[in-house]
């Protein structure tokens, strides 16, 4: 591809805007990006590293038959610098993907501040430029300023939206006590990656009971309570019933306890934070809970009782837009082709998805520059659901979401349900193949 001598400028330093930089650079692309930090941090970001991982450290699930799987394989065929990335800082956590966050974000920075043709300026960006021939990549992200929301929200004409993202804690690992927590992974024939706190029934109800009466943290006066399915606070899974914890992320399955052959009546999972296996987060333990709170209920958990935090939980804001309503297949706004949205803003959630939004715009970004055009991924791809979800979907009924099969085209015959992943990418990556070589070569 031949290169450009306009500058396309960056506003978020996060996944997508580093992954967006990237593929822009490496097309012979000048890149500006804007990274406010450390000059100001958002409520929830502590390094001064760019695409800092705030909630896991988990890309989660690397099985290609699953759907974020299979979306990861689509972007290693594109050469995504956040999943290379994440590969080389792997830590152990099953057949999930997990990274050392801090060494992660240490490599991600590096490669983007030591690229030639990207210029990095710690900088607040307030308020969108005006109209220019340039592009501009906005992906500030979930946490994205007031100031920025409101100029956004000016040029599209459409209210800011909100959803909120919880942080699990973490723990010291010599902390826990190994007489009780086991090691196993759901399903795994050996060890496993995963420890586990398991609990009888009666401790399961204490846990739950102490939940109802416990202290949260208040909303701020400008939040609405609006969270997001996929990623619940435990008090409010609590408040659904009291065994919705013990069917969601305390499910005892496939985690019989080696030493007794037993499976508990619910487990606590803790997944390996580093790769020195020196911190472990609780699985699925977001929580708004106050830290007082969390200290002494989680420290009745069966293997916390003298545990130490390295971090506790919290929950902050998410901003995003209304996709349907405002933005194209090719991930421009409709009133201002210039600005491409990316990442969590655009409406997807979790890691994966916004970084992948943000390989997308930047190559859109490259072929609008060139004159070739861009050009949607094919539908039957992970990367074309996600988009076709951001565009498709009734705007009333629209939410953020992870990748997941049901955004995919209906099958058009019957296919048994054990064997529709493995379908799914038997179609999908031949396909991404196929477009991406055609989108390159244009």
């Amino acid at each position: 591809m031949d290169s450009t001598n306009q500058t396309v400028t960056i506003i978020g330093g996060g996944l997508a805007g580093c992954e967006a930089a990237w593929q822009l650079a490496t097309r012979g692309i000048n890149i500006s990006l804007y990274e406010m930090k450390p000059m100001r941090f958002s409520p929830a970001h502590k390094s001064a590293e760019m695409a800092e991982l705030v909630c896991s450290n988990s890309f989660r699930s690397n099985d290609s038959f699953s759907a974020v799987g299979l979306l990861k394989d689509e972007m290693r065929h594109m050469a995504s610098l956040i999943i290379q990335t994440a590969d080389q800082c792997s830590v152990p956590a099953g057949k999930a993907l997990a990274v050392d966050r801090d060494q992660f974000a240490s490599e991600i920075t590096k490669k983007i501040t030591n690229h030639p043709l990207i210029t990095v300026f710690k900088e607040e960006i307030s308020q969108l430029p005006p109209p220019s021939e340039a592009p501009i990549i906005l992906a500030t992200g979930p946490l994205t300023s007031d100031a920025l929301a409101d100029s956004l929200a000016e040029i599209t004409g459409a209210d800011r939206l909100f959803f909120y993202d919880a942080i699990a804690p973490i723990i010291y690992a010599d902390s826990l006590d190994s007489t009780i927590v086991y090691q196993k992974s759901r399903y795994d024939d050996g060890p496993g990656d995963y420890l586990n706190c398991p609990m009888d029934r009666s401790q399961y109800q204490n846990f739950i009971d102490e939940l109802a009466r416990a202290e949260y943290t208040p909303l701020h006066s400008f939040e609405n309570e609006k969270y997001f399915e996929g990623c619940l606070p435990i008090e409010v899974i609590r408040s659904r019933g009291d065994d919705t914890l013990r069917f969601g992320p305390m499910k005892p399955v496939g985690l019989e306890n080696p030493a007794t052959g037993e499976t508990p009546y619910a487990v606590v999972q803790l997944r390996k934070e580093n790769q020195h296996g020196t911190l472990y987060n609780m699985v699925g333990f977001q929580t708004k809970l106050t830290y007082p709170e969390q200290k002494r209920i989680f420290r009745q958990i069966p293997g916390l009782e003298g545990c130490e935090f390295a971090r506790l939980g919290s929950i902050h804001r998410n901003t995003f837009i209304c996709a349907p309503q405002i933005l194209t297949p090719t991930l421009q706004l409709k009133v201002r082709p210039d600005i491409y949205i990316s990442g969590q803003l655009s409406g997807v959630e979790g890691y994966v998805e916004s970084a992948a939004m943000g390989l997308l715009a930047g190559l859109n970004v490259a072929h609008a520059l060139t004159g070739s055009g861009p050009v949607p991924p094919p539908a039957d791809t992970a990367m074309g659901a996600l988009v076709a979800h951001l565009t498709q979907t009734e705007s009333k009924q629209f939410q953020p979401s992870n990748i997941n099969f049901g955004l995919f085209p209906p099958w058009q015959k019957k296919v048994p349900k054990k064997l529709r992943g493995k379908l799914r990418a038997e179609q999908a990556l031949p396909s991404l193949a196929s477009w991406y070589k055609n989108f390159s070569q244009a």
